[in-house]
């Protein structure tokens, strides 16, 4: 048995040896400890990103974390899963932490949970010579 706390919804299911309000409190550190991780090539942290598919909380206290990444080529791909882990880990009651890094469903901007959409900007410089 284990408790699963689907994150994009923030829905805890109680059918765990852990005590129901042991399970809330873990739920609620776990994703403030998730939204200490930033991406950082855009400015909002993981969790706002929708970039952590799910959370599964088991009798043990192990944790198991579903995320994704923005792209498939994404710079911190090596990196993210670690800080995850790591802020994860740094919830007190948490016992071991696994990072499972998934494609399906791709990430998209649609994902986000309102972080501010990052301004993108394409600025070119006109010559004399340039002709429409």
């Amino acid at each position: 048995m284990t408790d699963t706390a689907e994150v994009k919804t923030s829905n805890m299911q109680t059918n765990s040896a852990l005590p129901p309000e042991e399970t809330e409190r873990l739920g609620g550190e776990i994703v403030a400890a998730l939204k200490t991780v930033f991406d950082p090539e855009i400015p909002a942290d993981i969790y706002e990103l929708g970039l952590i598919y799910k959370v599964d909380i088991k009798d043990d206290r192990t944790v198991d974390v579903e995320m994704t990444l923005t792209t498939p080529n994404c710079p911190a791909a090596g990196e993210l899963p670690q800080m995850v882990e790591n802020a994860v880990a740094s919830v007190p009651g948490v016992g071991m932490v696994n990072v499972n890094l998934v494609w399906d469903p791709a990430w998209t901007p649609d994902d986000r949970r309102g972080a501010p959409r990052p301004q993108y900007v394409v600025t070119r410089e006109f010559t004399g010579n340039d002709r429409h």
